[in-house]
């Protein structure tokens, strides 16, 4: 029995043009990320026909979501496991002025990323323990099914490195651009990762 989870990272922000950390900053869809999302919808539909759609409940995630969800006549299932990385006070703050006043913490975070717990947030463990008890109630809910989950870089990232059997040190090296596209499979023993990062379709939404 295999359950297929269609990992998909939400389309494009004002904030991700901006380079400032999101979090739990609950930022809309830019109009770049809009026409992601759609692309997205219909690719997906076109190879995989899904049982169900599941998102973060962070709004940008949703639209994407209610974007795949539309085009199979689904509704759009929350689970808070999927929720961002908190960053705590660097929530909002542009990169380039985080680098300025944190040095320390932005090295590490991207030198080291595993070692780091935002002051005020969170770490990636906490997110990993989160994020994949929920991966797993998902493929438990859906055998033999294929369904989508719509989350954020750090979520899918941590996600990738714990289906991998990877420590979260390797949490950069596994690329995650907006509305990418990824396969895991669970047989009831072990995950299997089919399709990574995929961003084939996003050239109609150029």
């Amino acid at each position: 029995m295999i359950a297929r989870v269609l990992l998909i990272r939400h389309g494009q922000t004002e904030w991700n043009r901006e380079q400032r950390f999101r979090g739990r900053a609950d930022i809309p869809l830019d109009e770049t990320g809009l026409r992601q999302a759609r692309v997205t919808a219909k690719y997906v539909a076109a190879r995989w026909p899904v049982r169900a759609v599941y998102s973060s409940p962070m709004q940008r995630a949703i639209q994407t979501a209610e974007a795949i969800a539309a085009v199979q006549g689904l509704e759009v299932q929350l689970l808070q496991g999927l929720l961002d990385l908190d960053f705590g006070m660097l929530q909002g703050q542009p990169f380039a002025d985080a680098r300025v006043c944190y040095p320390d913490l932005l090295r590490a975070w991207f030198e080291a990323p595993h070692t780091v717990r935002f002051p005020g947030g969170e770490g990636l463990d906490e997110v990993r323990n989160r994020c994949t008890a929920t991966l797993r109630e998902v493929v438990d809910r859906h055998p033999e099914q294929t369904v989508a989950m719509v989350a954020h870089t750090v979520v899918n990232r941590v996600l990738l490195c714990a289906v991998l059997d990877l420590e979260n040190d390797h949490f950069w090296h596994l690329g995650q651009d907006t509305c990418a596209v990824n396969l895991i499979e669970w047989d009831g023993k072990r995950y299997m990762l089919r399709l990574l990062n995929d961003t084939s379709h996003l050239w109609q939404a150029d």
